[in-house]
């Protein structure tokens, strides 16, 4: 076969057979290619009697769709034959996800171990040369940042603790009499954030899992304040009744963002249980939002729904754990992370559905299928998706003045991808991507200080990091 063709899965099988195989269903995608077409392609994906799937040369078009049309009706003119009837819809779309990250898993540096901070070393972009310095060392994998007016930075860690840390002092104690989380997997001690009127009313919000009856858990959201190194006043501002517990513990969310007038916006996710994204009646899958006292406005827009949680905001939300307001249009950005593959940046609107599990860029971390559809009517698809997955969590538009060509461009913390990311916006549009840096473990959250500064959270292990100008 001479021609170069845009996938070319030929079967042991042949077509005829093909034509009256009962299509499989909630099979391993790897285990499907390694069955059928691993003879063909390799084993690798490198090539063999057909042609590469993983050197981009894409005969018959290499979007998704081009590939989705490619396996299910064949290239008989290229020797491929169709196998709509042997691989369901389902399977066909994970397939395609598959050859996308093998292609990306094939071509990436193995990891290495994360490098220590050193203030010495320029880093380069195509914008702004910078310099990383240590702010806090030895902390336990922390979530959420927030900086008080007083210019200490108040840090969550997900193992539960909570610390005020001044720049240039060591790493304090923790506050005492916090809640004690359930830290169990994706669950902890997750966001923090200080009311727009800190100064007058001192009021801190919490985002934790909250244990119910083994093994059950949930996502609840508190407020207090911090007396003499205590956590006193405690107020419970969201919970779900102990019916919409879940046993399961990935998927809690939590990020937090106030907006103008006051208004607290707070994510939680679908909690392992994909149908529950769907569901009105139930808080998980969703993005909040909520009066500062927990209080649900009036002009949410399932207020009047029978049935529904009146403080969802959003649904169809696979698991969001990053928000930010756009500094010149206003409007709510989002990340969310995917299962395996299919991570994505929206843009929160009221009432909207985002279309978990019923559409996604994804496939099942087992390499089973969960959807045949990447979009359908009515469900909002997103502004970027990633795959291989690369775990989006915090996200921040950069407002300062100290990395001038960045202004307004959004920066992703990556966990799988272990980086920093940014991203030119015009409009509604990614027109740009880089990688700020990368190799200092999973970075989780990234936030603007009020100095003009870009102040990270990293992973494994934990620190915090800011970044600074360079000549």
């Amino acid at each position: 076969m001479t021609a170069r063709i845009a996938i070319v899965i030929l079967l042991a099988a042949s077509p005829a057979d093909a034509q009256t195989t009962s299509p499989p269903q909630g099979r391993d995608v790897s285990r499907v290619y390694a069955d059928i077409c691993a003879a063909c392609h390799g084993p690798r994906l490198e090539g063999g009697k057909a042609q590469s799937l993983v050197d981009d040369t894409w005969v018959f078009g290499g979007t998704d769709a081009d590939l989705q049309r490619t396996i299910a009706d064949g290239r008989l003119e290229a020797g491929m034959p169709a196998f709509r009837s042997l691989l369901g819809e389902p399977e066909i779309r994970a397939m395609v996800y598959y050859l996308r990250e093998a292609r990306v898993t094939l071509r990436a540096t193995p990891p290495r171990k994360p490098s220590p901070v050193d203030s010495a070393i320029v880093h380069d972009t195509t914008a702004h040369r910078f310099r990383m310095e240590l702010v806090a060392d030895g902390l336990s994998a922390p979530w959420g940042m927030a900086f008080l007016p007083d210019g200490r930075l108040i840090v969550s860690e997900r193992h539960g603790a909570l610390r005020l840390i001044e720049m240039g002092k060591p790493v304090p104690a923790p506050i005492s009499g916090t809640p004690r989380p359930w830290v169990m997997q994706d669950g902890g001690l997750m966001d923090v954030a200080l009311h727009p009127k800190f100064e007058e009313n001192g009021w801190i919000y919490l985002a934790y899992s909250e244990p119910g009856q083994p093994p059950t858990s949930t996502t609840k959201v508190v407020r207090g304040r911090i007396r003499d190194g205590q956590w006193v006043d405690q107020q419970t501002i969201h919970q779900a009744p102990a019916t919409l517990y879940v046993a399961d513990n990935t998927h809690f969310g939590a990020r937090f963002l106030f907006d103008a007038t006051g208004h607290l916006f707070f994510s939680i996710g679908d909690r392992g249980t994909m149908p529950d994204a769907q569901s009105l009646a139930t808080p998980n899958g969703k993005i909040h939002r909520v009066l500062e006292d927990g209080t649900v406005p009036a002009d949410n827009p399932f207020v009047s729904t029978a049935g529904a949680v009146g403080s969802i905001w959003s649904y169809g939300n696979r698991n969001p754990q990053g928000l930010a307001w756009h500094p010149v249009t206003g409007a709510l950005w989002s990340s969310e992370h995917g299962p395996r593959g299919g991570d994505e940046i929206n843009v929160i609107e009221k009432g909207q559905n985002f279309g978990w599990p019923t559409v996604t860029y994804g496939i099942n971390y087992d390499g089973s299928p969960i959807s045949a559809r990447t979009e359908a009517q009515g469900l909002v698809s997103p502004i970027v998706s990633w795959t291989p997955s690369v775990a989006p969590s915090g996200i921040a538009f950069y407002t300062g003045d100290r990395f001038p060509r960045w202004k307004n461009d959004l920066f992703v913390a990556l966990l799988a991808g272990q980086s920093l990311r940014r991203l030119k916006i015009e409009g509604r549009a990614v027109t740009e991507q880089e990688t700020i840096f990368s190799g200092y473990g999973r970075v989780r959250h990234v936030i603007n200080g009020p100095d003009g500064l870009i102040y990270v959270a990293l992973n494994d292990p934990g620190r915090i990091v800011r970044l600074v100008p360079a000549q």
